[in-house]
């Protein structure tokens, strides 16, 4: 069922213990959006909790509440909850947030337009930079005040998938939506440096990976392809997209890494395809120039199924493809 705002607002106003999660592999929207929710329901009184089925980045220690969220873990008791809000994704991108709660409703809330909208409930508002972004509005029709630690989570939801207010995603909304957490006492610069901070190996693997990249499809893609063993010894992947996007000609950036032997991860930005639809044919989702997808079937497959469908949806451009920036997300 499709609700509009006010009703979403209602129906979170109508429960008093609340379980939050967002997709794996979160980011900054989706751990930001996430705390940002907690704190805004717990100021109101009720029982609100952070889930997520993944390893959380250390970058986001700067958010208030980032040593709360919870993991699922096998044996662990059941959560009991009158609703489960699934943020930023589907609901079949939680992992095994399901298998350890007890709820008695479920609420999707979303800025991807490729959401299926099969969850019970569902509010999604594709013209939003970031799922925080509609926290924000949330927030207002609830008619409650920001504490500054909800508005630093929510600043960093709307500034990650922004791209630091950059991406053509970005629209006056968004930045009166910032410069509001702004005045309710968030440090920009404070979140900013914590994110750009990055181990020492990690930068030397973001040298290896783009030393790795290719081009193809006539040098209009460029993409970082990691296998499994490759995949395993590095210590994180993040901002490898990032760093080849730029790539002047380049118009779809994809990065593809091997999680297990028959499981592969899809990351991908474009300018001027949508990688959306793409996406999409392998059952993933996202944004029109951000998405991803998880390819089940072994690592050579994945990389030639992948990079087919790229050199495809480029040739299908007419001759004169525009320029924009990328957005973020996926």
């Amino acid at each position: 069922m499709k609700l509009t705002l006010s009703e979403t607002a209602e129906m979170l106003t109508r429960a008093r213990r609340i379980v939050i999660t967002a997709h794996e592999n979160p980011e900054g929207d989706a751990i930001g959006s996430s705390l940002g929710l907690m704190h805004v329901l717990r100021g109101m009184g009720k029982e609100a909790v952070v889930l997520l089925d993944d390893d959380i980045p250390a970058i986001f220690k700067v958010l208030p509440g980032y040593d709360v969220i919870g993991k699922p873990a096998e044996g662990q008791e059941t959560v009991p909850a009158d609703l489960l809000v699934i943020l930023d994704t589907a609901p079949d991108r939680i992992g095994r947030v399901p298998d350890v709660t007890d709820v008695q409703a479920v609420l999707n809330i979303d800025h991807h337009r490729t959401n299926s909208g099969v969850a019970a409930y569902t509010y999604v508002d594709d013209t939003r930079a970031a799922t925080a972004e509609i926290i924000f509005d949330l927030v207002k029709e609830l008619g409650v005040p920001f504490s500054r630690e909800a508005a630093m989570c929510i600043y960093t939801g709307l500034a990650t998938d922004s791209g630091f207010f950059r991406f053509s995603n970005t629209t006056p909304h968004t930045m009166r939506a910032a410069a509001e957490m702004l005045e309710c006492g968030v440090t920009a610069n404070e979140i900013s440096e914590a994110l750009e901070q990055k181990p020492y190996q990690v930068v030397k693997d973001t040298a290896e990976a783009v030393n790795m990249a290719e081009r193809f499809a006539d040098g209009h893609a460029i993409g970082i392809f990691l296998d499994q063993a490759t995949t395993a010894r590095m210590e994180s992947t993040e901002g490898f997209i990032g760093a080849i996007r730029v790539v002047e000609g380049v118009d779809v950036a994809v990065v593809l890494k091997a999680k297990e032997e028959r499981l592969c991860r899809v990351s991908m930005r474009s300018k001027g395809v949508d990688v959306s639809e793409i996406a999409l044919s392998f059952g993933g989702g996202g944004h029109i120039r951000a998405a991803g997808c998880t390819l089940a079937m072994p690592f050579a497959e994945a990389k030639q199924a992948i990079c087919s469908a790229i050199e495809q949806a480029i040739r299908a451009l007419p001759v004169k493809r525009p320029t924009g920036k990328a957005e973020e997300d996926a």
